[in-house]
């Protein structure tokens, strides 16, 4: 995607602001708090097999229908796989931002830098879907350098990760 495309689409997403149908600050905290209910869906689970207490499956039944609800705000249910695609990024990229932080804590701080640059690009991935900006059946065909599908690279390409550099920026409400 050139400059002449990027700018497109922030006016874009500049009108859709301004028309009260987008606030990406706003969705960047929902799809945060979506990443913890899968991580507590995950505990429930594990402490239900764990401690052989079956209630822990209640709960997570019931926190899942919560993340369902809020992952059904940002998503549409009814493209392909991207539903699923989108959980999963947001899963993994919460499970490597704590890999991550457990790395720096034991004062491994280049495994940690290269686990946070991989949630980063995974949770690039998932704006690249909500934005409809990555075809969701193409991602494995889209370069580290290009943002979309379309972007054969130019002078100064755009990343994936240029998504959330410079359109999601929960600071900016």
């Amino acid at each position: 995607m050139d400059n002449k495309d990027f700018q497109k689409l922030v006016e874009k997403i500049k009108k859709l602001k301004a028309g009260g149908s987008l606030d990406l600050s706003l969705e960047e905290d929902l799809s945060i708090g979506i990443m913890n209910l899968v991580s507590l869906e995950e505990h429930f689970y594990f402490t239900a097999e764990k401690t052989g207490k079956t209630g822990y499956f209640d709960l997570m039944s019931e926190v899942r229908e919560v993340r369902k609800s809020l992952l059904g705000r940002m998503i549409d249910r009814k493209e392909g796989e991207t539903w699923c695609i989108s959980k999963h990024l947001l899963a993994a990229t919460m499970r490597l931002i704590e890999v991550g932080t457990k790395y720096r804590s034991d004062g491994k701080a280049e495994d940690a830098k290269t686990v946070f640059d991989q949630a980063y690009k995974l949770y690039s991935m998932f704006w690249g879907l909500r934005l409809k900006l990555v075809d969701a059946a193409s991602i494995k065909a889209v370069g580290h350098n290009q943002l979309n599908k379309h972007d054969a690279g130019s002078k100064q390409p755009w990343k994936v990760e240029d998504i959330v550099d410079k359109l999601v920026d929960c600071c900016n409400e």
